[in-house]
């Protein structure tokens, strides 16, 4: 019975963007294919208030969230494991 468990998997990871939306409990969880260079992207478009669009492609369960960028509150990255 022991045998058919002895092969691990292999436990990836992989890093999603958090974007805080004001009057929204959850964040929105963006997969996208450079997660630094986005979240980089909208701490800069968070210091300067204005009333820029953002549009934002996604690979995992999201695939495009269009948002004004006066609605943000806050960005974040989140390492996650899976399998």
């Amino acid at each position: 019975m022991s045998s058919q468990f002895t092969a691990t998997p292999q436990i990836k990871t992989r890093t999603s963007l958090l974007i805080f939306v004001k009057g929204s409990s959850a964040p929105i969880v963006l997969y996208v294919e450079n997660p630094q260079a986005s979240y980089d992207e909208l701490q800069q478009l968070i210091k300067i208030p204005s009333a820029t669009i953002i549009e934002k492609e996604g690979t995992g369960p999201i695939k495009k969230v269009t948002i004004q960028a006066s609605q943000i509150s806050a960005v974040a990255l989140q390492e996650e494991q899976y399998v």
